[in-house]
């Protein structure tokens, strides 16, 4: 191990003198979240993004008060997918989240921006702090359940939320490829190394069924999902097929129609998951 700066914002070691707590940012005074789920993948473009919206409308079916932080700050996604056009505002040093018809609540980064087409043009600090203000600075009202969508990999911006907000637990996106092995261990090693629970595991594109025949066909390979879940001790699986209907539903803002039953059994994890405890604002 490289010689301790003594600067451990900067370093991912779960050396002795790390104490997790220490770093915990507390949300805005009066805001209230009880259980916080980051979804995140090892590598860029399997879907985190459509797993936390499904997650979180399967959440809101359910009756709980929904929200969705999304961390991805150079690459937002989460308003399209629920047409949620409104831009953030606030006062006096809080933010407020915006919400939509169906009543969840989101803070993105495509909700500040005067056009959602405008580049985010930042270093990793200040990307970084941006997703970390979302959650100290914004006003978030008796949220039961949070989503975190995640940027992808185990840089900055993942080691700023896992390091400053208290997460109940992890849900790890993939697709069914030679690589995924790789991409798995990537997030639950830094899962583990940061003391946060696998909650689940879930193979985006795991196959396509073909709308003639009936037919099932895994495009992409042959599943690995409950193999790799059974390997790394994960005690949920989902496998999500290929569905055009899906993405049109996510182009027209629409994703709160979407059927989740194939994430089932993983939100019932979910469900099962810690609390994380009196974060609310002082």
């Amino acid at each position: 191990m490289a010689d301790c700066t003594h600067d451990c914002s900067t370093c991912s070691s779960n050396c002795s003198s790390r104490d997790k707590a220490s770093f915990v940012k507390p949300l805005h005074e009066g805001a209230s979240v009880k259980k916080t789920i980051a979804v995140a993948s090892g590598k860029g473009g399997v879907g985190k993004s459509l797993v936390t919206s499904l997650l979180a409308v399967r959440a809101m079916a359910r009756g709980y008060r929904t929200a969705i932080l999304d961390a991805d700050i150079t690459g937002p996604s989460i308003p399209k997918a629920f047409g949620a056009k409104l831009r953030a505002t606030g006062d006096e040093g809080v933010i407020y989240p915006v919400r939509t018809m169906s009543g969840l609540q989101l803070m993105s980064m495509n909700s500040l921006l005067e056009h959602d087409d405008d580049p985010v043009v930042w270093r990793g600090t200040l990307i970084a702090g941006a997703a970390v203000q979302f959650w100290t600075d914004v006003l978030w009202e008796d949220v039961d359940i949070m989503f975190i969508d995640m940027p992808p990999g185990t840089g900055d911006v993942p080691l700023s939320v896992f390091q400053s907000i208290p997460l109940s637990g992890i849900i790890v996106v993939t697709t069914p490829q030679d690589l995924v092995e790789t991409i798995v261990k990537k997030a639950v090693n830094m899962a583990k190394l940061m003391n946060v629970p696998v909650l689940g595991l879930v193979e985006n594109m795991s196959y396509f069924t073909c709308p003639d025949c009936g037919k099932r066909h895994e495009i992409f390979g042959k599943s690995k999902a409950q193999e790799l879940a059974a390997a790394y001790g994960i005690p949920a699986v989902a496998r999500m097929p290929i569905d055009p209907g899906l993405a049109r539903l996510v182009d027209e803002g629409h994703i709160m129609q979407a059927d989740t039953d194939a994430l089932a059994e993983v939100f019932l994890s979910v469900e099962k998951a810690r609390e994380i405890g009196d974060f609310s604002g002082e």
